[in-house]
Order: structure tokens, then sequence, then C-alpha cells
């Protein structure tokens, strides 16, 4: 994301998309009620003649927007922001009239807030200064393969394949059908070190991990180059995928991805429930009260709940975020497009660890 502007004294940031990822910070920073300013295509009457409406004709121009919603279409790569036209040409007649905004990569975009919070721009300067490059994960073992591309904000699922080996006594067709696999599989990543880049990460259950990477060692050296990690999981196919992302055992190639991140604090936070000591806390009003006490040492929402929060539940957020930034906590916004933020969800939207136990006596 590259930002044009920031003056944080009117409130005012202007930013251009540069990545599909972009999209979803974006998606999280824009709430209800922030102006939105972009160019866009309007359809302007231009005037009645013998009392009939001519028809419309369709301009190019730029309007502001008091943000009612925001929608991630993932499927034609654009935000759309709809809301209620507050500023725009006098002689086009659309103030007050609903629009929507369709934000494609590279189109410059204005927001506007009341008073932007420090994780609002953290998102955008993080974007701005540097991104997690996307990882091939391979699930492989002796019922098939699963392939997932990880990226900041989504876990992808990309290929599929499932085979059924004869017993061990038939070493020959086992093998024969093993290295069939093993041919689709390499031809998949092929294609898909092209689009998403040359890291690679293999998992698995047994020993088919390891007979792979000896494959792509012998067979495709410039794949086997890529892989970057090798790691055993108790699961076959896309659980074995879910399970990698929950156990951390992807840390090492993937510090600097959010979603690792999110699933690893969201674990922490179910385990720290799991013990009863108090040290972490779930739900806004529980939230809200350890922010009164200064314990909040991360406080994770989902971004779902700050955007489809009733208006007052929306003040008090807002008010517990402010309070745990300026008491020095971290906020940390989780998607809900993958199992943490999923996890977070059912806790109702929100939850921290603590500096220190809050207990009904504090």
């Amino acid at each position: 994301m590259k930002i044009l502007e920031k003056d944080l004294k009117h409130g005012r940031v202007t930013v251009v998309p540069e990545f599909l990822d972009d999209f979803w910070i974006l998606y999280t920073v824009i709430q209800k009620n922030d102006v939105a300013y972009a160019r866009t295509s309007r359809e302007v009457r231009l005037s009645n003649r013998y009392e009939r409406l001519e028809k419309g004709k369709r301009i190019s121009v730029t309007l502001g927007l008091r943000v009612e919603s925001v929608y991630w279409d993932r499927s034609l790569n654009r935000l759309r922001i709809h809301g209620i036209v507050c500023d725009a040409p006098e002689d086009i007649g659309a103030m007050g009239s609903h629009h929507t905004l369709n934000i494609t990569l590279n189109t410059p975009l204005t927001i506007i807030k009341r008073r932007w919070l420090d994780y609002h721009i953290k998102q955008i300067e993080r974007a701005a200064t540097g991104r997690a490059t996307p990882i091939i994960i391979v699930s492989v073992d002796d019922e098939g393969y699963c392939v997932a591309v990880l990226r900041e904000a989504s876990l992808d699922i990309v290929a599929e394949e499932h085979i059924s080996l004869p017993g061990k006594h038939m070493v020959d067709e086992r093998q024969r059908i093993l290295n069939e696999m093993f041919k689709s599989l390499t031809n998949l990543l092929d294609g898909l070190i092209k689009t998403y880049g040359d890291l690679i990460i293999i998992i698995g259950v047994g020993f088919i991990k390891e007979m792979y990477v000896r494959f792509l060692r012998e067979e495709a050296p410039s794949i086997y180059k890529k892989v970057v990690d090798v790691k055993s999981v108790n699961s076959s196919g896309r659980s074995g995928v879910y399970e990698a992302m929950r156990s951390g055992i992807l840390t090492k190639a993937l510090q600097h991805a959010r979603m690792v991140q999110e699933a690893s604090i969201v674990e922490e936070v179910l385990r720290r429930l799991g013990m009863g000591r108090g040290d972490a806390v779930y739900g806004l009003s529980e939230v809200a009260r350890a922010a009164s006490f200064s314990a909040v040492e991360e406080l994770i929402v989902t971004d779902e709940m700050l955007r489809e929060s009733s208006d007052e539940d929306l003040l008090l957020l807002e008010e517990v975020l402010r309070s745990v930034e300026d008491k020095g906590g971290r906020v940390r916004v989780v998607s809900i497009e993958h199992e943490a933020g999923l996890k977070l969800k059912s806790l109702g939207g929100i939850a921290a660890l603590l500096r220190f136990p809050v207990n009904s006596q504090n």
C-alpha cells in the first residue's frame, strides 16, 4: 500500500492499494460514519424536456461518502464502500443519495475519521513498509496431498488429490502410484511458484513427506531449493494444514505472517482460560472492566466486531481500544476468514491477555 497523505491533525489519510491483501487492511480500518473519497462514475440526468426525463449520462466524478458499510469482494478483487453522498459537485444533484465506491488496485482513496486510533495507523504503515511473502504449504502423505497458499489475510486451499495405495506387499505398485502423485504435485507447484513466489513448506504424517523431498531433490532441484521447512503433523490433508497453523510449527518460515500470529495469540487466550488463572478474559464487558484497571497487555478483536457492532457497543469498543493503547497495551485485529478468527468470534469477538489477574474483588 502506498501512503500519499497522512494529515492526522485533520483526520485525513490518502492511500493507494497496490496488493490484494491491502483490501483486507482497508476493510478493517474503514468504519461506519467515516468519510471516504474516491473517483467514481455516476449517472446524471441532464435535463427535463417536454416533461419527459432524458436518458441519463454516466460521468466520472470524485465523491465523498459518509460510510454505512464496507464489503470486500474477493471474487472481483475490489473493495465496495457504500454510504450517503456528503460531498459532491453541485450540478450533479447527488447530495444525500446513496452511492457505492468500487475501489480496485491502484485507485487512490481518502479516508477521514474523527480520530485515528493507533492500530489503524499501524496497520496502514505496516502495509506500506513491508509485507509477508505468500507461503505455499504442502500436506502430503499416503492418502494424497493438499496444497494451500497462506497470505497475510487468508488461507486458500488450491488443490487436493486423494490416492488409494495397495498393501505393503505390492511394493512396485505402491511406488508407481506414489511417483504419479509426486509428479502431479510437482507440476502443480511449478505453476504456483510463478504466481505466489518461492517459499514452500512441506508437512505430513509419516515418512511420505521425506520421500517427496527426496523426489524433488532428484527430479526437480529448482523446486527443492525453495523448500524452507519440513515438519510432521498428526492429521492428513487440509486438517494437517489447519493443525500446522494452530500448533505454531510454521513460525520459523512465517514469522511475519499475520495469520500465524493470530492463530498463536488466540490459542494462548484459550490456554490461559483453560488454566483458570484469571489472566485472560473475553467478551466486551469483561475486557472493558480489565481495561479500566490498566490490566490489558494485548487486546484481540475480530474485524467483524469492528464493522458490525451496534452503535452503542461500537462506542464502548472504541473507548476500550483507546484506553488500552493509551496505557501501553497492544491491539490486534483478527480476520474471521480463518479458524483463529472463528474461535475468537465464538468468545464474543473480543478477548484480552492481562498483565495481572482481575477478579470480582478487584
